[in-house]
């Protein structure tokens, strides 16, 4: 099993950067934010209030739910037969990923699906805690970063407009899993750089342990 692990906060740049150094070594995306955001979007749909830990927990527990790789090297999932896509950018989801996320059975019931696709192929994947969580074992650790205003500015040309600050208390002050820097991880400061730069940077520290574009 071969994962290199990104977390930070939002707007750091980490789905961005996972995605092209995916595409760079060869391996596989695994998206763990989608998965949070698919079952945000589920407890959503089912009108369950994301103020309500039990009724999400009772929620989760009766989903039935897949995951997988598109032929693209993507990591998809499906819940209740259902494959959401641009739906997990609303604005509603977007204001209730975060407390939803912070409930056990939901991030219980991620990191299995995580387990498992890392268990078909390498993979590069991003979060809040698979360094320090779900995979806290990998050598291949790293914690972007970057200043509030610049990702303010990230977030709002995304067209999304939540508070940066509110998304950092939550994540980081949660009781499960809360973000934090894991154990032996390399923290880059995206700041100042651009895409490709961070990519690189990631790719030179991993090219020292022997992991190189195929």
């Amino acid at each position: 099993m071969t994962v290199i692990a990104i977390d930070g906060p939002a707007a750091s740049g980490k789905s961005s950067v996972a995605t092209r150094l995916a595409r760079r070594l060869s391996f596989a995306h695994v998206n763990s934010g989608a998965m949070y955001r698919a079952v945000t979007w589920e407890i959503l749909r089912q009108q369950i209030d994301p103020s309500h830990p039990e009724s999400i927990e009772a929620a989760v527990h009766r989903m039935s739910v897949d995951s997988g790789f598109t032929e693209a090297g993507e990591s998809f999932i499906r819940i209740n037969s259902e494959m959401p896509d641009l739906e997990l950018q609303t604005l509603e989801v977007n204001q209730n990923v975060s407390p939803v996320a912070a409930i056990p059975a939901v991030r219980s019931l991620v990191n299995t699906q995580l387990r498992t696709l890392a268990e078909k192929r390498p993979i590069v994947s991003e979060g809040r805690d698979i360094g320090s969580v779900v995979f806290p074992d990998t050598p291949y650790k790293f914690y972007l970063d970057a200043s509030p205003e610049v990702r303010r500015q990230r977030r709002a040309a995304q067209g999304l407009h939540d508070s940066i600050e509110k998304r950092d208390k939550l994540d980081s002050s949660r009781a499960n899993a809360p973000l934090k820097i894991a154990s032996g991880a390399y923290v880059i400061d995206t700041s100042h750089l651009t895409l490709e730069g961070v990519v690189d940077k990631v790719a030179e520290i991993l090219s020292k342990s022997g992991i190189r574009p195929a």
